[in-house]
């Protein structure tokens, strides 16, 4: 039987790419999973291939930068299966790239909102779950541009920074309650609402980000569901305050 069974796992952002994977990847191990994200249609589509994966599943309705939402989604995940071992904190945009001087603090205000405040907010009612159970773990989706710099889109890189420390901080504070706290750092990742906003139809765009790979091509979905699976596993026991890159050696250049 799988460590996982029984377990409980939220996954915000949930509704399609990365997020849908990771929560059937979790479904796949036996663990029930709370979907959480903005479009119902996507979410209810996700919590049935959960069912179909032979697990128990949820849509919880979230706007992850309104604490409201997340408190309430967190206490659903409660009332709904009783606990809260895992969760994957995967919601976030992109935006299109600009240079510094054009942004506007709308721009700013939502990158911050939705990237960084997000994360805030769902690691603060994750975590006081997690202590009341004295166990957990947390994964934070941050991005290979969380651990370098890039040229023409500087709020999308200073949010996943800011992920990265909130991760760090966040496992320093927790590392002797029993709740580990990690990020994982993806490079581009096929198959997503962000790849199709990042590259679009530019084959351009494509074939220059494509040499940014040393492996020669982009990451699957489902790749990083299996770091995220792996950071949350007795296997990771001794893991916590990290930020993996899972980014086919773009982050080693």
């Amino acid at each position: 039987m799988s460590i996982f069974a029984g377990k409980v796992a939220v996954v915000t952002g949930g509704t399609s790419g990365i997020g849908r994977a990771t929560a059937i990847a979790f479904a796949q191990e036996g663990t029930s999973v709370v979907v959480a994200g903005r479009r119902n249609v996507e979410g209810e589509e996700t919590v049935r291939l959960i069912k179909e994966a032979g697990s128990k599943g949820i849509f919880v309705e979230t706007d992850v930068t309104q604490e409201a939402d997340v408190q309430a989604m967190v206490e659903k995940a409660v009332s709904t299966f009783g606990r809260l071992d895992f969760a994957f904190n995967n919601a976030g945009t992109f935006g299109e790239a600009s240079s510094i001087t054009e942004q506007t603090q709308d721009e700013y205000s939502r990158m911050m909102d939705v990237n960084v405040k997000s994360v805030w907010l769902s690691m603060k009612y994750e975590a006081a779950q997690m202590l009341k159970q004295g166990t957990g773990v947390i994964v934070n989706n941050s991005s290979g541009f969380g651990l370098v710099g890039a040229g023409g889109i500087p709020l999308y890189v200073a949010s996943k920074h800011a992920v990265i420390g909130l991760t760090k901080a966040t496992a320093l504070e927790f590392a002797k309650l029993g709740i580990r706290v990690n990020a994982v750092c993806p490079g581009v990742v096929s198959e997503t609402d962000m790849h199709a906003t990042s590259v679009g139809s530019s084959a351009q765009m494509r074939d220059y980000l494509l040499s940014t790979h040393p492996v020669g091509r982009f990451g699957k979905p489902s790749e990083i569901a299996s770091a995220t699976i792996w950071l949350c596993s007795d296997g990771a026991g001794f893991v916590t305050g990290q930020a993996l890159a899972i980014d086919g050696g773009y982050t080693t250049q």
